[in-house]
């Protein structure tokens, strides 16, 4: 053969494999590029998210209160999903096509190749049809999930909190990749203030699948497996025992409870009712019961412990006695004319009583408002305001949830914001002096302001958590706040604190709870409401000598502060200290209780 026919020969061989490769790569890339795309994602490494459990949450006694149980979640991964099996899984999980179908549109990017989950806290049936038709369901699967269990009749549901999926809109938002859709994520309260250590760490398991999506086997016999981690555990300060029988105290009511130990600033309990169920956000949440719970007219979902802003009444009075005492306005043995009621331009202020010549401590011990109706104006609107800010007032307390208000202190500028230079009077602060007015103030504020009262100046920020728990090496980690001491002097403390065990061991409007096992210092507020009855506040600390707890009670629509507030009070206060418990019905007291 000769050179020349050999070369048309060699030419024609390598025009041949040329082409061969050429078509294939057509074949491949342009005429049916979806089949061979599946085929080699198939024979592949499938990733399973494992979740891990969430930290328990334990009472100040070691009291188990927020646990975890398994649950069964259906997931799907989209990319090994014949979408013609949507009515069959929709039946199944008992959702309307249209709802799995934007489930599926969500999944998106590096999502398709990773089991999502689109239906948690499904019962076994549903589990056992998936394991009886894998090959006429593909990419239809199950997890093993933990979701919330609360293993007693402990309630606190805006303590605890809840959990909901995460929304499209925080999935975008959030810091890193943690969450993917479907996760949940801490909503409210603790569940929520603490997410971060709540949540713990996901792992991960890589398994081998064939170009037909059967599993093979784990990755590396496992070895590149990443374990998920369970979340810190919280050591609560709450009290579960007293924490209980004070909702008790509050059942069929509106109102809120704050108790607080005076010294550490370690919440005892912390009550807002009406409350709701923490079981319904504990696997799926049913569309209904949420719709319920956001259209009752009660609020159920509503803090009123944290979020309420009413005007405190009577309780707020000590505030201008320590501003003008530290001011130096007034003196310790100043007094001041209560002649029963108080003239101010063309307007009268009435009083429940003549009182005469009075100082301080008689003047909180018969909440006399003539006394801080011309006190008030002794002092100056500013001063006033300087004052209620220094003790708490128009300003976050700090607490460990994120359901807290400010609520509302008023000022000159904001007067003038809101009526502008001349639309007000020296008038509108002469109800300011007895806690009326635009004055809004919450019961934990209230409690805040109480301990700062029985510790002679002293601020704690009140806190829900004393630990956190390592769940591997089970090491508890304090949890730090702030602490500070006010510009006043503590001398001017000592004579509210006296007028304030008067209240309840003298003459006072508080006399009605005294008692003879603890001596409980206090004072009674009621706050005016224009759309129905007034609300009741009481404020206290005990024992009067050495407090250990300092709590604020506001029931909405219960009249006087010492008619239904108070009782509720040193109920909780004698259980707390003594032990005690009455269950004798929290009724009304009847009478006349000037606050």
């Amino acid at each position: 053969m000769d050179l020349n026919k050999r070369k048309n020969i060699y030419y024609l061989f390598s025009f041949a494999i040329c082409f061969v490769i050429a078509f294939r790569l057509v074949q491949l890339q342009l005429i049916n590029p979806e089949r061979f795309d599946r085929e080699s994602e198939k024979n592949s490494v499938k990733t399973i998210i494992t979740t891990p459990a969430r930290g328990l949450i334990f009472d100040r006694n070691n009291k188990l209160l927020v646990d975890n149980k398994p649950s069964y979640s259906v997931v799907i991964t989209k990319k090994e999903f014949d979408t013609n099996n949507i009515p069959l899984v929709s039946a199944l999980i008992n959702i309307s096509p249209d709802e799995l179908r934007t489930m599926l549109k969500d999944i998106e990017g590096t999502n398709r190749f990773i089991p999502t989950r689109v239906m948690r806290d499904v019962d076994f049936r549903v589990i056992s049809f998936i394991e009886e038709n894998r090959d006429l369901i593909g990419g239809v699967d199950y997890t093993i999930e933990p979701i919330r269990l609360y293993p007693t009749e402990f309630k606190a549901s805006h303590i605890i909190g809840y959990s909901k999926e995460i929304s499209k809109s925080m999935l975008q938002k959030q810091e890193g990749d943690y969450y993917r859709q479907g996760d949940l994520i801490g909503t409210t309260g603790l569940e929520a203030g603490y997410e971060n250590y709540l949540r713990g760490e996901k792992g991960y398991e890589f398994i081998l699948q064939d170009s037909k999506g059967r599993e093979v086997g784990p990755l590396n016999e496992g070895k590149n497996d990443v374990q998920s981690v369970s979340g810190y555990d919280l050591i609560l300060s709450i009290d579960a025992d007293v924490q209980t029988y004070a909702e008790k105290l509050l059942e069929g009511r509106k109102g809120a409870i704050v108790a607080m130990d005076p010294s550490s600033g370690e919440i005892i309990c912390l009550i807002s009712k009406p409350d709701y169920d923490l079981n319904y956000f504990s696997g799926k949440l049913s569309p209904q019961v949420w719709t319920a719970l956001n259209t009752n007219p009660d609020k159920p979902l509503f803090n009123r412990a944290t979020q309420t802003r009413y005007p405190p009444g009577s309780t707020f009075k000590m505030v201008s006695a320590l501003a003008s005492l530290q001011e130096g306005i007034m003196k310790p043995n100043s007094t001041i004319v209560c002649e029963g009621s108080f003239k101010f331009g063309d307007k009268v202020f009435k009083d429940h009583g003549t009182y005469g010549s009075i100082g301080f401590v008689t003047s909180v011990e018969h909440s006399v408002n003539v006394f801080y109706y011309k006190l008030v104006l002794k002092i100056g609107f500013d001063n006033w305001t300087k004052y209620g800010k220094m003790l708490g007032f128009g300003e976050k307390t700090g607490i460990d949830i994120p359901e807290e208000t400010k609520g509302l202190l008023p000022s000159p500028d904001y007067f003038n914001k809101v009526y502008g230079p001349k639309g007000w009077t020296q008038g509108y602060v002469v109800s300011l002096g007895i806690g009326q007015g635009e004055l809004g103030v919450s019961p934990l504020q209230m409690a805040e302001y109480t301990s700062i009262l029985a510790n002679t100046g002293t601020f704690v920020q009140p806190h829900l958590v004393r630990f956190l728990k390592n769940p591997n090496s089970g090491e508890l980690i304090p949890v730090s706040f702030k602490k500070r001491e006010l510009e006043i002097n503590k001398e001017f403390f000592k004579i509210i604190q006296k007028g304030m065990y008067l209240v309840v061991n003298g003459n006072g409007t508080g006399r009605s709870i005294r008692n003879a096992d603890v001596e409980i210092a206090g004072k009674t507020g009621t706050a005016q409401n224009p759309h129905g009855r007034d609300h009741s506040w009481f404020i206290a600390y005990a024992p009067y000598d050495d407090p250990k707890i300092a709590i604020c009670v506001m029931v909405e629509n219960a009249g006087f502060g010492a008619a239904v507030a108070a009782p509720i009070a040193q109920r909780i206060i004698l259980r707390y200290l003594l032990g005690q418990t009455d269950d004798s019905e929290i009724i009304e007291i009847k009478g006349n209780f000037p606050d």
